[in-house]
């Protein structure tokens, strides 16, 4: 199993140590929380945790090359946070780019691995965090230091400019999401997108890290780990 993706799948900010990977917590590989590695019963030196901390839909297809050489024969996929979550909006990555990318993605582990099943996850709605963590001044201060602008600038702001920024992000995350969607379901007989329901959950503070309130804490993981079992492969079909 090999695990593709950024900051979330990586468990950043997950641990006791600040401002780091905390791989141990990860939803898809991890060894302290019941990710999908430990429920599949696989042992250590059979699952790869390739995702990397920023990692944007342009970095799919060399996370997919490195996979293909690790000759898995299943694959998760949740990229798309940092598609949206920049300092501009003017900087998020444009529908047609993500498309494309997810494609050369999925063409690099169709051709490298020809029988392997993907699970491919809906990008979290990032305008939930806003919701739900505003209210917490240690919240703003953090993200003042330059999280996710594009939908955490001035979260206290209710001026129609920043409201209508904020639901642009949000629909450009439903857009990369209708995406992840449709070009899954061209392979549908080894790719299945998690319907999307890590999109739809609503996540709680309690869920989220407390160093940087955006990152999902040890909670959160657990939760992600959850949804995405229930919706991805049963491996009895």
């Amino acid at each position: 199993m090999a695990a593709l993706g950024d900051s979330i799948t990586r468990a950043y900010d997950a641990c006791s140590i600040p401002l780091k990977d905390c791989p141990s917590k990860s939803w898809a590989t991890g060894d302290d929380v019941d990710s999908q590695a430990k429920r599949l019963g696989l042992p250590r030196d059979a699952v790869y945790n390739n995702a990397r901390t920023g990692a944007r839909m342009s970095d799919l297809a060399e996370q997919a090359r490195a996979t293909v050489g690790q000759r898995v024969e299943y694959v998760t996929v949740l990229m798309g946070a940092n598609d949206a979550c920049r300092d501009k909006e003017s900087q998020m990555t444009s529908v047609a780019d993500y498309e494309r990318q997810f494609r050369e993605g999925l063409a690099v582990l169709r051709q490298g691995l020809p029988g392997v099943r993907v699970l491919v996850v809906s990008v979290p709605d990032i305008a939930r965090l806003w919701e739900v963590a505003r209210g917490e001044r240690m919240a703003r201060l953090v993200w003042s230091r330059g999280i996710c602008q594009t939908m955490l600038a001035d979260p206290e702001s209710t001026k129609p400019g920043d409201i209508e920024r904020r639901q642009r992000v949000r629909d450009r995350v439903t857009a990369y999401n209708d995406v992840l969607r449709r070009v899954c379901g061209e392979w549908a007989d080894q790719c299945r997108y998690d319907g999307g329901v890590v999109n739809a959950h609503r996540f709680g503070k309690g869920d989220l890290s407390h160093w940087d309130w955006f990152h999902p804490g040890g909670k959160g993981q657990g939760i992600l780990a959850d949804l995405t079992t229930r919706a991805g492969y049963s491996w009895k079909n």
